[in-house]
């Protein structure tokens, strides 16, 4: 659709793709020619966009124009990881993929092939594509838990269904409690309408995240709890509603399990035993606790840091617990909300083969991809090792946990890796062969929000540059060369999005152009639970299934608490590191992009005064972060916003820009998170030391301790 033409292009609507739950309504500048954009903006006309985006997508144009950008094939020519390549013609490129493919399946069996991705753009066809080629050739099958399955396990566990309060209501609400997320660096347009409430309404935003964040800055309450213990502080406030009178004893008698086991249990975690565990005062909570208790109109913004520790499956059901004691479901601009994306119904079958899934094909996690290529029969099972990557959407040799490991493994000689990328990714420059890919107006694309509530369709608007191809054309080149037959790759991408829509109970791709967007949020009474929770029996569960909803549920706690099982300090360990997102980055899309290199500096450590004190450590001092996985030097930044004993490092920079070439990402576990599985990125227990004090130079990242 074209909007009014503005200086010397013509604006046409988009969707951001990224990796990021605004999914923002976008207007792009298409220049004459359509080979080029010009100016990025918000769709004023979406009600949740609202004509606001972030910084990083407004000056798209520098990264989709960017020099360093890849054009061609390329394939290796020297040793694995020298960076040594030449160019080759796509038809060739792939051919020689398939070649390998065919071969590999044919000695080890199909499941040595292992095709790997996520969320490099969250478009759906685009996206997840990458399983119909995985289905119906029979190669393992991946458990996609690097993101938010420990959110999913925590939500599930108490509301049964994913979805919420409009997120929209927030600007109606009379206090917001955004717990766990920073919505100033990683969801702008949350801030939008909190903005709202506070200029209409005189709203208060109070934020609980372990260090002072643009948002928690902007708060009017930050409370810094000690990474991981976000539920000994609902504990706490769910307490003080029972001991003061606020719990709505009706609201849960009629939508809830609750029981008198409940209030027995929750009389013995008040504020003092809270304050011991997550280190905030017992005065704060208990102001905390009065003003959630006295104000009707409550919402709490749940965030993704739940999402990146071992208990924060428990943590985020003891918060889902505090509109369910209080009753504040029942009020506009109130209750909890994570994400929406239980409201769109997609048949996916077209888009993801699901016809041709076997389920008797192995799976492993994603997570643990440096356990998997380095041989864990724990993910292997019984079958053969993998031999073939083929990647698509994501960077997992910086990204995924235990990178020293990740790499190891990736260094294999019998290993065949394909990449297809837009930028030469540290992934990309260990692999066999790499493939260009569009970006998001070069390709037609469907796109759900797990922010709000619109579907969206990015259509093509420029013509991709030198030989990229989107990944849905790949996968079908691949398909035919691999004799893979299935609807979805002898469709363009636009087919399947129209396809899928309809095959979904929506409107056309046309009609969903024509009025730029659909809002498939339910009404109110659906979206505040009035007519049943999630779960069978309707009621919203203080007592979860966990075996429901996870294989390692033993651990889970019976009722909402504190679960005592993160990465906790030590002697030989006394701080706890979290690597929570920087502001200019997202993963490691635009850490290519100058302006936000320019912006970001370098990698640093947020630590506190008094640790910096008792270490000799200065500002702007190097220094080393290790465990037992591996060791990082950083420069130090002293910082007051956080709590002793907790250090900030946001990223995620390459691991080229750490000196010694070893990303932030050596020292995090890839140990699955209870119940379901999940990376733990924000749950990592360290020492830390001042270089200027080390007697002799720390043993390479790569030797324990």
């Amino acid at each position: 659709m074209s909007l009014s033409a503005e200086g010397r292009g013509s604006f046409q609507s988009s969707t951001c793709p990224h990796d990021c739950p605004s999914t923002c309504a976008l207007e792009i500048e298409v220049m004459p020619g359509a080979k080029r954009i010009g100016a990025v903006r918000g769709a004023a006309a979406n009600s949740y966009t609202a004509g606001v985006i972030c910084a990083k997508v407004a000056r798209y144009a520098e990264r989709v124009h960017h020099p360093d950008r890849l054009m061609r094939p390329l394939l290796r020519t020297g040793p694995r990881g020298s960076g040594q390549y030449r160019e080759i013609a796509m038809q060739e490129a792939l051919d020689r993929v398939a070649e390998r493919f065919v071969d590999i399946a044919a000695k080890h069996g199909p499941e040595a092939i292992w095709p790997y991705y996520f969320a490099g753009t969250m478009g759906l066809v685009q996206r997840d594509g990458i399983n119909r080629l995985r289905h119906v050739m029979g190669y393992s099958r991946q458990r996609s838990t690097i993101c938010s399955t420990i959110c999913e396990a925590g939500w599930m566990a108490g509301v049964g269904k994913f979805t919420g309060p409009d997120p929209r209501e927030m600007a109606k609400s009379d206090l917001i409690i955004m717990w766990g997320g920073n919505p100033v660096a990683t969801q702008v347009n949350v801030m939008t309408h909190i903005t709202r409430a506070r200029k209409d309404r005189g709203a208060r935003l109070i934020v609980v995240d372990p260090y002072r964040t643009g948002t928690a800055q902007a708060a009017d309450l930050h409370l810094p709890v000690r990474p991981g213990t976000d539920g000994a502080l609902a504990c706490a406030v769910m307490h003080v509603a029972f001991r003061d009178g606020f719990a709505d004893r009706e609201y849960m008698a009629r939508f809830s399990d609750a029981d008198a086991g409940l209030e027995g249990h929750l009389a013995e975690r008040g504020p003092e035993w809270a304050s011991a565990i997550t280190g905030l005062s017992v005065e704060m909570i208990e102001a905390f606790a009065r003003e959630y208790c006295t104000t009707d109109r409550a919402y709490i913004r749940c965030g993704y840091g739940f999402s990146r520790s071992r208990n924060g499956a428990a943590g985020l059901h003891a918060v889902t617990c505090l509109p369910t004691v209080t009753g504040k479901w029942r009020h506009e601009g109130a209750g909890a909300f994570w994400n929406n994306r239980g409201i769109y119904h997609w048949n996916k079958t077209l888009i993801e083969g699901l016809d041709a899934k076997d389920m008797s094909v192995r799976e492993m996690d994603m997570s643990r991809i440096g356990a998997v290529l380095t041989g864990d029969r724990k993910e292997l099972g019984d079958g053969p090792q993998v031999h073939a990557l083929f990647i698509q959407n994501v960077n997992p040799v910086t990204v995924a946990p235990d990178s020293n490991l990740v790499r190891r493994g990736f260094l294999r000689d019998d290993l065949f890796t394909c990449v297809h990328e837009q930028f030469m990714t540290e992934t990309a420059q260990v692999a066999d062969i790499v493939l260009p890919a569009t970006m998001f107006m070069e390709h037609d694309d469907l796109y759900q929000s797990g922010g709000h509530s619109h579907i969206q369709i990015g259509p093509k608007l420029i013509e991709a540059p030198g030989e990229c191809m989107s990944n849905h054309d790949v996968l079908a080149e691949l398909a035919k060369r691999l004799g893979a037959e299935h609807p979805g790759f002898g469709m363009t991408a636009m087919e399947v999005v129209d396809a899928t829509l309809r095959a979904s109970g929506w409107p056309s791709a046309a009609e969903v152009m024509e009025g730029r967007w659909v809002d498939a949020q339910p009404d109110f009474a659906a979206s505040h639970f009035l007519e049943g929770f999630g779960h069978k029996d309707g009621r919203f569960h203080f007592r979860p299934d966990w075996a429901a909803i996870g294989p390692d549920h033993a651990v889970m706690p019976k009722l909402p608490d504190h679960m005592a099982t993160i990465d906790a300090a030590t002697d030989a360990h006394p701080f706890r590191l979290v690597t929570a997102p920087a502001r200019q980055f997202l993963n490691t899309s635009f850490t290519e992009t100058p302006t936000a290199r320019k912006r970001e500096g370098r990698p640093t450590a947020l630590v506190h005064p008094q640790d910096a004190g008792r270490l000799g450590i200065e500002e702007g001092g190097r220094v080393r972060l290790g465990n037992s996985r591996g060791q990082v030097i950083v420069h130090a930044k002293l910082f007051d916003g956080l709590q002793p004993g907790v250090i900030i490092v946001e990223s995620v920079w390459p691991n080229k820009d750490f000196e010694g070439g070893i990303g932030i990402n050596a020292l995090t576990s890839d140990d699955p998170a209870p119940p379901s599985g999940g990376a733990v990125f924000h749950d990592t227990a360290v020492w830390m030391r001042a270089i200027a004090a080390e007697a002799e130079v720390a043993p390479p990242a790569l030797a324990a301790e």
